[in-house]
């Protein structure tokens, strides 16, 4: 028999083709691959900045566009592939940031990370429904955050279009069991975290997802980091264990020729490393959801999806 590599999984029905023993396994209890500001690979450059960046950089921004948006740019972009790429790709857990524009008069949303992206947040999803739709066994988690500019009228009508959106492919907070094969019978194919207390009255909305953001510069302190936490003990339902790598305003200014997708890239062997001896479960050192940048051009995937073997 040929020997199977790593990438010969079929990543886009992943979930479908794991081995019937790991469909009665806690949901909290796999290995799932995450994509670290999901929606960053659309960022408009043309867009303002977010409203809660510093008066400071918004001056900078206002005289040195010039200089400013290439490193945006540069910094901002985590992702290059699309939704339905990512989705393909077996990406099931979306980090996505979203909000409003300040002085736009419609109510329309957007993806953010720093400015604004051109994919707008309803739009988008209908294509992640979709996506849904030809792949049933699928299981995703999407985590809506920051809602800058969001009044309760907004969150309101955006809480009314998920619903509508995803209907009863959304799996309600109080579903006791939480295991593939449970959700395959009910038909539920999205949790919803939605980190805003809006989301209290609404049984089809999860509350917000702890993601572990060590805030560090290379793969040493980030695996350092990590390991800490670790040693702390896993929280009791899903928590994301975040592989991505941030560095501060000095570091980008006195750095024109690297980008976080080079930093990524110059770090990749050292966390790929340390990502093959993890294992998912339920004891304390166990990790969940892994999410990193730049999912795509690193066989990310794979290794996180492989690492469910260890359960059998």
């Amino acid at each position: 028999m040929a020997h199977i590599k790593k990438d010969d999984i079929n990543r886009e029905d992943w979930m479908s083709c794991l081995p019937e023993k790991l469909w009665d396994v806690p949901l909290t209890h796999l290995s799932i691959p995450g994509s670290h500001d999901a929606m960053s690979y659309c960022l408009d450059i043309t867009s303002p900045l977010l409203r809660s960046e510093s008066d400071t950089f918004r001056l900078l921004d206002g005289v040195f566009c010039c200089f400013t948006r290439p490193a945006i740019r540069r910094w901002a972009t985590t992702q290059v592939q699309n939704i339905v790429e990512q989705l393909t790709a077996g990406i099931r857990y979306f980090d996505l940031r979203i909000a409003h524009k300040q002085y736009d008069s419609s109510n329309e949303l957007y993806f953010t990370h720093v400015i604004y992206t051109h994919a707008m947040v309803v739009e988008t999803l209908q294509t992640v429904a979709s996506w849904l739709e030809s792949h049933p066994k699928e299981i995703i988690i999407l985590a809506c955050r920051h809602f800058e500019g969001l009044n309760y009228k907004m969150h309101e009508e955006f809480i009314y279009s998920l619903k509508k959106i995803f209907s009863s492919k959304l799996c309600p907070r109080d579903e006791a069991l939480l295991t593939l094969r449970s959700l395959w019978t009910s038909g539920y194919q999205v949790v919803l975290s939605y980190d805003d207390q809006s989301a209290s009255r609404h049984k089809e909305l999860w509350p917000a997802i702890p993601y572990l953001w060590a805030n560090k510069p290379n793969a040493e302190e980030l695996i350092y980091y990590l390991e800490c936490q670790k040693r702390l003990g896993r929280p009791e339902g899903f928590f994301v264990a975040g592989l991505n790598l941030t560095t501060d305003r000095c570091f980008i200014a006195s750095h024109p020729r690297v980008s976080l997708r080079t930093l990524t890239m110059e770090n990749w062997n050292h966390v790929k490393k340390w990502l093959g001896d993890q294992k998912p479960g339920a004891e304390p050192t166990c990790l969940n959801i892994i999410a990193g940048d730049f999912i795509g051009p690193v066989p990310f995937c794979s290794l996180v999806i492989a690492l469910n073997k260890k359960l059998l």
